[in-house]
C-alpha cells in the first residue's frame, strides 16, 4: 500500500496545499456573495445603479480568496480594477494613487476619453499637491499641472469624492467601468473611511460606472455607520464565516473525488469537528491528512494523526506572526480573554482575570482592536479576530506567562 501510495502521489498533487497563492480549490458555500456582486457589476456596467459590496468577518475565512475571485469577474465584464491592501501606517492615498494613475494613463489613450482623463489626471495632481504623501510611498511621475479648485482643500473629506468622481468620468467616456477592491479596511483611519463612504455616495449618485469591493474584521459596519449614517445604504455587508457542515463536507470532498480519492465519513466528521469549519483550518488538516494517507482513501487514523501536524504548522505560520505583532501587556490580555474560552467575553471578565480595573486595561484593549487582533461585536465585549486563537494562547502561554 505504501508503495502504491508512492506512485499515486506521484501523479496527483495535492489539491490542499494551503499557503500564499493558494486559494481552497473549491469555494464552497460562497454562492450568495458572488452572486450579488456579479448582478452589481453587470448593473454598473450597463449604466444603472447598484450597491457596493464590503464583505466582514474573521480571519482565515476566505475573504481575501473571494475579493480575488471579484476582480476576476470584474476584468471578464471588461472592467478596469484596481486592488490593494491596506495595513498598519500605509494611508489610504498610497493604497489609491498608484492604481487611479495607472488607469488614468490608459484610458488617455482612448479617443474619446482622452480630455476627460487628462483633467482626472490634472485633478490627480491636485489631490497629491495636499496630501503630502511620502515619495517612498510610490512612484507617481505626474509632470502635468494641477486642476485648480480640484480636490486641492486639503479636507480628505471634500477632496476625495472629487478625485473619484473624476476618475469615474474618465472611466465613462472610456467605456470602461471601474472596480476598486480594497482589502483589510479595519486599517483605515475613521477620516479615511468616511471620505471612502462619502466618495462612493457621491459617485453613486451620479450614477458613475465606479464599484467598490472590500473586506474587513467584523467591526467594520459599525465603523461604517459611526462614519455615516447612510453607510449602510450604500454598502451591503455580508457576514464570511465558518461554512455550514453541508458546504464544509463539499470543500473537502470534491477536490479529493476529483484527483480519484475518498474521504471515510467519519474522517470528514473529525476534520470539520477539530477546525470548526472554518475554510483555511479545513484546507490545512485536508492536506496533512491526505499526505499521511496510505492509498487513495483518507481515514479517521489519518485524520487524528494529521491534527498535530496541522496544530504545529498553524502555530508556527498563521497564529505565532500575529502574536509576536503584540508586546507584553498585550499578550496577557489576550491570554486572559483565551481562560474565558471561545466566543465574546465582557471586558469586566478579562480585567477581573487579571485582578485589575477595566480603566487601566482600556490601552491594551485599544492597541489589539487597532492591530485587528480583537474586536468589539457590542459595548463592553471583546473577542479574538482570528478563529481558534484561544487555543493556541493557552498552548502559548500554558501557565499565563511567557
Amino acid at each position: 500500500m505504501r508503495r502504491y501510495r508512492r506512485v499515486w502521489m506521484d501523479s496527483v498533487r495535492n489539491p490542499f496545499a494551503p499557503g500564499a497563492g493558494n486559494p481552497p480549490p473549491e469555494l464552497a458555500g460562497r454562492a450568495v456573495v458572488l452572486r450579488d456582486i456579479h448582478v452589481a457589476l453587470q448593473r454598473v456596467a450597463a449604466g444603472r445603479p447598484a450597491q457596493s459590496l464590503i464583505m466582514v468577518g474573521l480571519r482565515g475565512v476566505g475573504k481575501t480568496v473571494l475579493l480575488v475571485r471579484i476582480a476576476e469577474l470584474a476584468k471578464a465584464h471588461g472592467y478596469r480594477t484596481l486592488a490593494a491592501e491596506a495595513h498598519e501606517g500605509k494611508r489610504l492615498a498610497a493604497l489609491l494613487v498608484p492604481g487611479l494613475r495607472a488607469a488614468l494613463i490608459a484610458f488617455s489613450t482612448m479617443e474619446a476619453a482622452r480630455e476627460t482623463a487628462r483633467r482626472a489626471m490634472r485633478v490627480l495632481k491636485s489631490f497629491l499637491n495636499v496630501v503630502s504623501l511620502k515619495t517612498s510611498d510610490f512612484e507617481v511621475g505626474l509632470t502635468i499641472e494641477a486642476e485648480a479648485g480640484a480636490a486641492d482643500s486639503g479636507d480628505l473629506e471634500a477632496d476625495l469624492p472629487a478625485l473619484l468622481v473624476s476618475v469615474a468620468e474618465a472611466a465613462k467616456a472610456a467605456g470602461k467601468p471601474m472596480a476598486i477592491l480594497l482589502d483589510e479596511l479595519q486599517y483605515l483611519t475613521g477620516a479615511e473611511f468616511s471620505a471612502l463612504i462619502m466618495a462612493m455616495h457621491r459617485v453613486s449618485q451620479l450614477n458613475l460606472p465606479l464599484v467598490f469591493a472590500g473586506a474587513g474584521l467584523p467591526q467594520i459596519p459599525v465603523l461604517a455607520g459611526e462614519s455615516k449614517s447612510y453607510a449602510e445604504r450604500m454598502f451591503r455587508f455580508p457576514e464570511v464565516g465558518a461554512l455550514s457542515d453541508e458546504d464544509a463536507r463539499m470543500a473537502i470532498e470534491k477536490p479529493a473525488r476529483q484527483e480519484g480519492a475518498a474521504v471515510d465519513d467519519d474522517a470528514l466528521t473529525e476534520i470539520l469537528r477539530v477546525t470548526e469549519r472554518y475554510p483555511y483550518f479545513l484546507q490545512q488538516w485536508a492536506y496533512d491528512a491526505w499526505n499521511l494517507a496510505a492509498d487513495d482513501r483518507i481515514t479517521l487514523p489519518d485524520v487524528r494523526a494529521a491534527t498535530p501536524v496541522s496544530i504545529g504548522v498553524l502555530d508556527r505560520d498563521f497564529f505565532r506572526v500575529r502574536f509576536e505583532r503584540c508586546n507584553a501587556s498585550e499578550k496577557r490580555y489576550m491570554r486572559a480573554l483565551a481562560t474565558l474560552g471561545p466566543g465574546q467575553h465582557r471586558t469586566g471578565d478579562v480585567a477581573r482575570r487579571l485582578g485589575l480595573k477595566i480603566s487601566s486595561l482600556a490601552p491594551a484593549r485599544d492597541r489589539l482592536i487597532r492591530k485587528g487582533m480583537i474586536y468589539a461585536p457590542q459595548h463592553g465585549d471583546v473577542a479574538f479576530t482570528v478563529p481558534l486563537f484561544d487555543a493556541y494562547m493557552m498552548r502559548v502561554m500554558p501557565d499565563g506567562t511567557f
